[in-house]
């Protein structure tokens, strides 16, 4: 039951100044007072009125920049770090664990390099075990915990809103092959493919029975989980309520609270409800408009040519088959909660209206280019699929021991290159040094690629490392 439960919800501050919130310092917070929350944002307000859209941001921003405290409601006693509200044994004698966390006093500990929201060095890997809901484990030993680094989270906004249109794209293929085998009564075969990637293919027989075996790269419920290095979380909400319990011990009330738990301090540190809607709503806003990674300006001449022949090398020997260089996204408007916020989270049918983001808005986007039918190419060098990247010849990158959310532990998300330049060091467990040594270590459906690149000559490779150490994030 408990593992049906899992599937279900996922598939679904500055450190010295408090967050002042929508209401007024509450007694007894004053100026010097050590909570980085001294109040609450109401969702409601947010969605009603459009033009406190940049105050939501800056709230998020100071969020995702506070060192929470105990009288925040830091830690997480009788809570573990599992995605399904789950209580401890027994209370840990200590709040911070950096193998089962707690790990982190805030968001940007390890998202800040080489700016807030980017990456993090090794030293603030996470530990991630959330797959064993009903225990406690505080080790190093692989067996129990896979290790992971930091990933970047510019740009991320866009990342979600393709995911979304390539769901539905998914979804519309699999209702039309259904209704054409019930018209004909004959079984139909669909290729599911959305904005040039493909995710296999379905077969539907007339009486609604479907063939999964073909689906390649996404769950069988067709929705496409772009963020975690495993692809398995749909949104940015989803993966903001998972982080700030499992990295701070502070739950989101939306599924720690009442409606999930028939509690309001499920965790047992003496505070309720730490995180409202509007809060977590403020982490979304903050982190979907940040702005996506770029290409280097002003290279010098030796470096822009070496570059200009890397990137024609990156395509030739077939890195742009999975690191497309962009996607086509037909809306820029963002709705918070999303599509794809299931149980667990927000949900659209959750709220009179959802908070909307119009990305078009926000000065960044007028530098992303238009294909010929006007959507906006997303340039991130990748494609959202999930793929085998690991073998017996080269496990490099196959380095956990763990499935998770029923991911293969050899097989991973396809990273997104924009920012690739600025986020070393690299691999999942942000244990190679280079990005030469991240190329060598593709194994599996990359093997074929990874065999031409160890092909190339010395000044080619060059070349590509040129272009790749290109793309960075903006300062």
């Amino acid at each position: 039951m408990k593992r049906i439960l899992q599937a279900i919800l996922v598939g679904a501050l500055a450190a010295s100044p408090a967050l002042a919130a929508d209401t007024a310092m509450p007694k007894g917070a004053e100026p010097w007072s050590e909570r980085a929350i001294v109040s609450h944002l109401s969702f409601e307000r947010y969605a009603a009125d459009p033009t406190l859209l940049d105050e939501l941001i800056a709230h998020g921003e100071r969020l995702f920049s506070a060192k929470f405290t105990v009288p925040d409601g830091a830690g997480r006693p009788m809570a573990t770090q599992a995605i399904v509200p789950t209580k401890k044994r027994r209370k840990t004698p200590s709040a911070f664990s950096r193998t089962a966390g707690m790990d982190a006093n805030s968001c940007a500990s390890c998202h800040h390099e080489p700016v807030i929201g980017g990456s993090g060095p090794f030293t603030a890997n996470v530990f991630v075990s959330e797959g064993f809901e009903s225990a406690d484990f505080d080790s190093l030993n692989p067996q129990f915990s896979n290790e992971r680094n930091t990933v970047l989270l510019q740009g991320s906004g866009l990342i979600e809103l393709l995911a979304r249109e390539m769901s539905a794209d998914l979804k519309a293929i699999r209702a039309r092959a259904l209704k054409q085998a019930r018209d004909t009564g004959k079984p139909v075969t669909a290729k599911l493919h959305s904005k040039g990637v493909s995710f296999g293919a379905l077969t539907v027989r007339p009486d609604g029975m479907v063939d999964l075996a073909k689906i390649d790269g996404v769950d069988t419920d067709l929705v496409v989980r772009p963020f975690s290095q495993k692809g398995v979380f749909a949104s940015l909400r989803q993966f903001t309520i998972n982080a700030m319990n499992d990295h701070h011990g502070m739950q989101a009330s939306e599924r720690y609270g009442l409606r999930w738990t028939g509690s309001r301090d499920f965790d047992e540190d003496g505070v309720a409800d730490e995180l409202t809607p509007g809060d977590i709503s403020a982490l979304v806003a903050f982190q979907a408009t940040l702005p996506p990674p770029v290409r280097r300006a002003g290279l010098p001449p030796r470096w822009a040519e070496a570059a200009k022949r890397g990137e024609a090398l990156f395509a030739e020997i077939g890195c742009a088959s999975c690191h497309r260089p962009a996607l086509p996204l037909r809306s820029l408007v963002f709705a918070d909660p999303g599509p794809l916020d299931a149980a667990g989270t927000l949900r659209p049918g959750d709220v009179e209206k959802p908070i909307r983001i119009d990305l078009a808005t926000r000065k960044w986007a007028a530098s992303l280019p238009r294909n010929d039918k006007g959507e906006i190419m997303v340039p991130l060098f990748g494609d959202l699929k999930r793929h085998r990247i690991a073998d017996k010849k080269n496990d490099r990158l196959g380095n956990e021991l763990l499935g998770q959310r029923f991911v293969d532990r050899d097989v991973f998300i396809t990273a997104e290159l924009w920012g690739v330049g600025s986020t070393a060091p690299y691999g999942h467990r942000g244990d190679l040094t280079t990005l030469s040594e991240a190329i060598d270590a593709h194994g599996g459906e990359a093997a074929p690629v990874t065999g031409k690149w160890r092909a190339l000559d010395a000044t080619d490779r060059a070349a590509m490392i040129a272009f790749l150490r290109s793309l960075v994030i903006a300062p």
